[in-house]
């Protein structure tokens, strides 16, 4: 079950709120010996946890079904980019990072437990069940999402968490586990950032600009290459693309620059244009995968009032601590 995008969260009785953790969503299941973490695309995540597939193996409940999302703290951060790092295909690496960074479960909706099946039971009822799994089997590996009824509350986790949560959840609680329909709302944590526009890419179609390449100074002093803008909305392409052209030349990105051939792009060459560091451009964006936007950003307006060395690489440091999820 899925979730829509919503600007605001729902008022009134009959929903339950939860945080929007930033990890890998699965399902968790044991049947007897055999043990399974599926992810959304339906394909096996076990192999890459091993340490919480032995969790769950140990559980004395021989039989359930818990959905939730893998976390994975590093030192006093949730790492989206060490869970990236687990998938990888050699058993040996994984191994090794189970051990240096274990991950954990963190569960907030259960489809069965023990001989009981869940999946058409109001969400009340299975918070009630997934609760009763924690109370007997939780531990450091399983956690669970804490979880009001209360809208301002949910509210106030958005805003005292400073940009740390990725978003809140909004669940019916009289509604069934509804797989594969978006039956539930979220709200996530947009964030802004003034970066400077290193370069651009032009449309497959044409030479006009389809997207921006956006850029941000480190410090020593290097331009590097964190994103694009993935809609340039309203924009008069012609006009902008005229201006970008007055501007193209080194240096470009000095530090990491895009392009080249990756996973991304199915080994394929990106082209292109540098540009001249100018252009300061404010967007929007709601992740940040290491030093860099993990989606594409939207373009919110150009900041011509703001110099580029002014914009530095801390206004990506939104790290959730993991003392948080007590806090919450």
């Amino acid at each position: 079950m899925e979730a829509r995008l919503v600007d605001a969260l729902p008022e009134g009785a009959g929903w339950q709120f939860e945080p929007k953790w930033d990890g890998f969503r699965a399902i968790a299941s044991r049947w007897g010996d055999r043990v399974e973490l599926m992810s959304k695309s339906g394909k096996s995540l076990a192999r890459f946890f091993p340490e919480v597939v032995a969790v769950l193996r140990a559980c004395r409940e021989q039989s359930f079904v818990v959905d939730g999302e893998l976390i994975l703290p590093v030192g006093k951060v949730l790492s989206f980019d060490a869970l990236q790092a687990r998938l990888h295909p050699a058993a040996s690496r994984i191994a090794k990072l189970a051990v240096e960074t274990p991950a954990q479960f963190m569960m907030f909706d259960c489809l069965a437990l023990g001989d009981t099946e869940l999946v058409g039971a109001p969400l009340a009822r299975r918070r009630e069940a997934v609760e009763l799994f924690h109370r007997s089997e939780g531990n450091a590996t399983l956690l669970i999402s804490p979880t009001t009824e209360c809208p301002i509350e949910a509210n106030a986790w958005l805003e005292r968490s400073g940009g740390a949560l990725d978003g809140v959840i909004a669940k019916p609680r009289d509604a069934p586990y509804l797989a594969g329909e978006r039956a539930m709302m979220k709200v996530k944590q947009h964030r802004t950032a003034d970066c400077v526009v290193g370069g651009f890419r032009r449309s497959k179609s044409g030479p006009l600009v389809a997207s921006l390449l956006l850029g941000l100074y480190d410090e020593a002093g290097m331009l590097n290459h964190v994103g694009f803008t993935s809609a340039l909305g309203d924009e008069d392409k012609s006009k902008l693309t005229a201006k970008l052209e007055t501007l193209v030349g080194p240096p470009g990105f000095t530090g990491k620059a895009p392009g080249g051939p990756s996973r991304w792009n199915n080994g394929a060459e990106q082209d292109w244009v540098p540009l001249k560091p100018e252009l300061v451009v404010e967007v929007t964006f709601d992740q940040v995968t290491g030093d860099r936007f993990r989606h594409g950003t939207g373009l919110l307006r150009w900041r011509p009032d703001k110099a580029p060395r002014q914009c530095r690489m801390e206004q990506l440091k939104y790290d959730l601590r993991p003392s948080e999820l007590g806090e919450i």
